[in-house]
């Protein structure tokens, strides 16, 4: 695996968020993505973890990816909050804060003294924002998880067999969950331009997911029909579905329009599908998919992937490849800028992706690898006023590990 430059991001002082202070009380995915997204968008965020450290850096199997992933361009600050002299340094950080995000049980900050009421009698600008498993209503007390919200929300259903729901196979619906949570974070930012006043804001797991399911409850009430899950679903179009190369690789080719249509027939010569007016509309290609598919799968699987490609790549068609994640990491449209050259806390060197988004024509890029447990925050001690002497007090009491 080849490392490439990380995106250009230019100097802190230049991005969208800079000058803004993020504390961050966080673990696992939802809470870490809300805090990535303002990080890579320049907020200066410091992430509070427990002396040991974040117990989602000591996760196998399919977490192992989860801290490295969504933790860069923060300092660490391992104190223990539980002793005073922790909280007291975490109370002081947090009056000269313009966010805090959390995403614990319902309850725990308040139980520490680190709940929206607290903390906003003493700094009345802090905008608080929590990662739950719901919002208000009679399941708010309960705790949830991605894939547990994925299955009460209708889209593990929608993701797999009938009589086989299956989650998605990412952490959507936290990761999208700490989008809406960013966006609630950046509406009151705006609306404390406007009034002066911070404000405490929700993002939750289970109205993620039925967010995402809402168009299938659209289609519900429009038709009368429950919407089959998307593996038994009658397609839209014509021609929308997977194909294999010449040896068995898969790519996945849609045809959108008759247009679209028209140029599938002209590349890959369907001489008979071309001059058959029959088709030349897609309702009726619908209807006549069993004759149309095979015959495409037969011409497909004639090419090698290479050849496919290339030939699909000169028709406009909508195509893609059948990736593994392990592929990206030498995908050529990635590491022309979407990817960042990361060193992880243990001292390995990868490629992870950049924030999706360009900004003034730039993307957004790393200013801090993902930190060992530590890492930055007696830095952001200093920063926030303490002195070296104060500092070094909470090293000697046992409270906070450099």
């Amino acid at each position: 695996m080849t490392n490439t430059a990380s995106p250009r991001v230019g100097k802190s002082e230049e991005l969208p968020l800079a000058g803004l202070r993020v504390i961050e009380f966080t673990h696992m995915v939802m809470g870490p993505s809300m805090g990535l997204i303002l990080a890579d968008l320049g907020a200066d965020v410091v992430k509070i973890e427990p002396l040991a450290g974040d117990n989602t850096r000591r996760l196998g199997g399919s977490g192992s990816g989860y801290f490295p992933m969504y933790n860069r361009n923060k300092a660490s600050l391992a104190l223990d909050i539980k002793s005073p002299a922790g909280m007291a340094t975490a109370l002081r950080l947090l009056d000269g804060a313009d966010i805090m995000i959390e995403n614990f049980r319902p309850g725990a900050m308040d139980a520490l003294g680190l709940g929206y009421a607290a903390l906003s009698a003493r700094n009345p600008r802090l905008i608080s924002c929590s990662g739950k498993g719901f919002l208000s209503g009679p399941y708010e007390q309960r705790t949830a998880l991605d894939e547990v919200a994925q299955m009460m929300g209708g889209l593990a259903y929608m993701t797999g067999l009938p009589d086989k729901p299956m989650r998605a196979g990412a952490s959507v619906i936290d990761v999208t969950g700490a989008m809406f949570g960013v966006i609630a974070i950046l509406a009151a930012l705006e609306q404390r331009h406007r009034t002066g006043q911070g404000q405490a804001v929700t993002t939750s797991l289970y109205e993620t997911t039925a967010f995402l399911v809402g168009q299938h409850m659209a289609q519900y009430a429009v038709t009368g029909k429950p919407a089959p899950p998307m593996s038994q679903r009658q397609s839209a179009w014509g021609v929308y579905d997977v194909f294999e190369a010449s040896n068995g690789e898969k790519v996945i080719v849609a045809v959108v329009s008759d247009t679209q249509w028209r140029a599938l027939c002209d590349a890959f010569g369907f001489v008979a599908f071309a001059e058959d007016e029959a088709l030349a509309k897609n309702n009726e290609r619908v209807r006549q998919r069993d004759r149309i598919l095979p015959v495409i799968r037969e011409r497909f699987r004639a090419y090698s992937p290479a050849e496919l490609m290339a030939r699909l790549e000169k028709t406009g068609l909508p195509f893609a490849p059948v990736a593994k994640p392990e592929q990206l990491f030498d995908d050529p449209h990635l590491n022309a800028g979407g990817l960042l050259s990361v060193v992880l806390p243990g001292g390995q060197s990868t490629k992870l992706p950049a924030l999706p988004i360009e900004m003034d024509e730039r993307r957004l890029g790393l200013r801090r690898n993902p930190p060992a447990v530590g890492q930055g925050g007696a830095e952001a001690l200093l920063a926030a006023g303490l002195s070296e002497a104060e500092v070094q007090a909470l090293v000697d009491q046992g409270v906070l590990r450099v």
